[in-house]
């Protein structure tokens, strides 16, 4: 089998360091010409974007992709709620899950999979502010372990 090309576009970072991601989904997204054009160029902000599930159907709102410059009339609007592209069980399984108390759906990253478009979505549980700091000391450990390791081999 070929090996499957990504080209990452947006990356969530916010949301790993607010929440713990418990489960990762990939979608795909439904967009129009010249939001691709722009997602190729890189510009996507995905930091104040969640997911909903109305109907039956997964939607993304609040992901900014900024206007191509070359679309004219084409255009969309850049805030616009853009439609999610999952298996309706998948969708199911999330809805159930996101109407249990504490988790939300959120996107993680957009990157490009073989020429289409697609979004890692993750089921999410909010951290308190402990969680937080505990991961930060984590980091710190981490860091001066690596920088003592890093140190000793010279």
């Amino acid at each position: 089998m070929a090996k499957e090309a990504q080209k990452l576009v947006a990356n969530n970072k916010k949301a790993f360091h607010d929440y713990f991601v418990e489960e990762k989904y990939e979608a795909g997204l439904v967009l129009h010409g010249t939001e691709v054009k722009s997602l190729r160029m890189g510009k996507c902000s995905i930091k104040e974007a969640f997911v909903s599930i109305d109907h039956g159907e997964a939607w993304v709102n609040g992901m900014h992709i900024s206007p191509y410059e070359k679309g004219n009339i084409f255009n969309k609007d850049p805030l616009r709620t853009r439609k999610l592209l999952l298996h309706k069980g998948e969708i199911e399984k999330l809805a159930g899950r996101v109407a249990e108390r504490g988790y939300t759906l959120m996107p993680l990253q957009v990157y490009f999979k073989n020429g289409r478009a697609k979004m890692e979505i993750g089921l999410c549980r909010g951290k308190k502010l402990y969680d937080k700091r505990q991961d930060i000391a984590k980091k710190d450990l981490r860091r001066e372990m690596e920088r003592d390791f890093k140190v000793k081999n010279l």
